[in-house]
């Protein structure tokens, strides 16, 4: 029934949920895709020490608007380059990146027109970041989960990913832009779409198993304007950089306990 809330308390809105949503998109200013090339390097700030003699770190991002870099200048400070970058100073490792965005994207369009872009190649990280577009088109939590799962077994297939991250929907519960109840309304889906993937990754299918997958919510205080741009829907270069640093944290820890559980097999095998 959770799962379902979003649309019983939709359907007697529909007429005017519908309304405000023509009346947003209307009023709302489109904001440009990011400037600049897609991929990049980050390297580990001078001075901070030297790098030990290890190869790149390969990361790939996936998605929609935010790492198209709307709402930015260029890819450097859109969340792929700052993702890189924050990993990079964590990890004390450089990172080459590449970044797969398109305004208005969902998991739908990742599976028919931007994977294919993607040259087969071996990535360590590969971030996807979705749900926004597939929200506001409420998609099912049935289709959102069958599609995630497509995805994340092309991705297998194409590129061998080490650690795939899935990242929380963004708080549109709180965007400046959206007049309520569609606010309201659209925080609810969106919460219902993250439930799924929550739910998706604690009980991987037998055939994905093997893949390390992990989710990391997106905590931006919307209140904070600072952190949004000027459109009131997308992150400003300060709240990418929140979100970043968020991502960067995590994954950093989920690699350390990678190489802990690791390192735990080798013991044991050599008792064995």
């Amino acid at each position: 029934m959770r799962r379902w809330l979003p649309e019983l308390i939709a359907l007697p809105l529909l007429p005017w949920l519908i309304i405000q949503g023509r009346r947003t998109r209307r009023i709302t200013p489109r904001l440009p895709e990011a400037m600049g090339p897609t991929i990049g390097q980050a390297q580990i700030p001078t001075g901070i020490g030297p790098e030990p003699q290890q190869r790149p770190l390969a990361l790939l991002t996936i998605g929609e608007s935010p790492v198209a870099g709307v709402g930015v200048a260029t890819h450097y400070e859109a969340i792929t380059g700052q993702f890189a970058a924050a990993l990079s100073l964590r990890l004390q490792r450089t990172v080459t990146w590449q970044a797969v965005g398109q305004n208005g994207a969902t998991l739908s369009d990742a599976l028919k027109t931007m994977l294919p872009q993607v040259a087969s190649q071996q990535v360590d990280i590969v971030l996807i970041a979705f749900g926004v577009n597939d929200t506001t088109a409420f998609r099912s939590c049935n289709r959102y989960r069958a599609e995630l799962l497509q995805l994340m077994r092309a991705l297998q297939s194409h590129l061998a990913p080490r650690l795939i991250v899935i990242s929380g929907i963004p708080p549109i519960h709180a965007f400046p832009a959206l007049p309520e109840p569609l606010r309201y309304v659209l925080g609810l889906k969106a919460k219902a779409l993250d439930e799924t993937v929550e739910q998706l990754i604690f009980n991987l299918p037998a055939d994905l198993n093997h893949m390390r997958v992990t989710r990391v919510p997106m905590l931006i205080d919307i209140n904070d304007h600072a952190l949004m741009a000027s459109d009131g829907f997308h992150p400003s270069a300060s709240g990418v950089s929140l979100w970043a640093r968020q991502l960067a944290t995590a994954v950093a820890a989920h690699l350390k306990s990678i190489k802990k559980s690791k390192a735990a097999q080798k013991s044991v095998s050599k008792q064995g």
